[in-house]
């Protein structure tokens, strides 16, 4: 229970000390994450527009983009966030009571936190925006989160210890994850792309993700390859990865 206690009281001093570094100590911080993903999805919603004058669920650009944007950003900002919270904690290791999981948990709920309030936001606002009742099956949509979550958490904890010990493989994983943006159907439906393709595009976990974040705001959408056992079990295989290779890379992440 002491032990317990003693993690506990850590990671929330790390929250508080991350959320100081990355909203600051003035209000703005805080706005600026709302703002941020406000402001691109407005303009990928007047991008859209331009090349087609319906989306390809419902009649709103804005609805549509956003859903598919933040239900990846639960993934990619997760991951971007969180995998190189020992680096940028190296100095708090110090400490006897500090160990690196702890520095990896306070970004990750920091930034789970942050995503879910991102979320109510934004979708809130292009409801008001838009004078029409958006229909949300909120079950649907935490599932789905929770699952690009826990996929984040394992692909982060993963990076933490490679980026320590592959400085070049940090570079190699930024070059293979940026189209990752473009092959998770953010912006169309994985059913409009043909096979084979189509068969290939689905391997991907976070399409599925994407899908079934969808299925919670259009009770039209069938999403017949939703296949969210695929992506819970992939989610299940990265975080079994992540978490050991975490544990036994403990002296890795020291510096020792």
């Amino acid at each position: 229970m002491y032990h317990f206690q003693t993690h506990f009281r850590v990671v929330t001093a790390l929250i508080v000390r991350e959320m100081s570094a990355r909203f600051g100590n003035k209000p703005g911080g805080y706005i600026w994450a709302l703002l941020e993903p406000m402001a691109y999805i407005a303009f990928m919603t007047v991008l859209f527009g331009a090349i087609s004058h319906t989306p390809a669920l419902g009649t709103s650009f804005p609805m549509f983009f956003a859903t598919g944007y933040i239900s990846y950003q639960f993934y990619s900002g997760t991951v971007a966030y969180t995998m190189r919270a020992v680096a940028f904690n190296r100095n708090m290791l110090q400490y006897p009571n500090v160990a690196p999981f702890d520095t990896v948990v306070a970004r990750f709920i920091l930034q789970s936190l942050t995503m879910a309030v991102v979320a109510i936001f934004v979708l809130g606002l292009i409801e008001e925006v838009s004078f029409s009742m958006v229909w949300v099956d909120a079950q649907v949509v935490i599932d789905a989160a929770a699952v690009a979550s826990l996929l984040a958490l394992g692909m982060a904890m993963t990076n933490n210890v490679l980026f320590a010990r592959y400085p070049l493989y940090e570079k190699i994983y930024g070059i293979f994850t940026r189209p990752l943006f473009m092959l998770t159907g953010i912006f169309y439906l994985p059913e409009m792309i043909p096979s084979p393709f189509r068969d290939i595009l689905l391997l991907n976990p976070l399409v599925h993700v994407v899908m079934k974040f969808r299925t919670g705001f259009y009770p039209e959408y069938r999403a017949l390859d939703l296949d969210m056992n695929y992506a819970c079990t992939f989610a299940l295989v990265v975080f079994t990865f992540g978490f050991t290779t975490f544990t036994l890379g403990r002296k890795t992440l020291r510096g020792r």
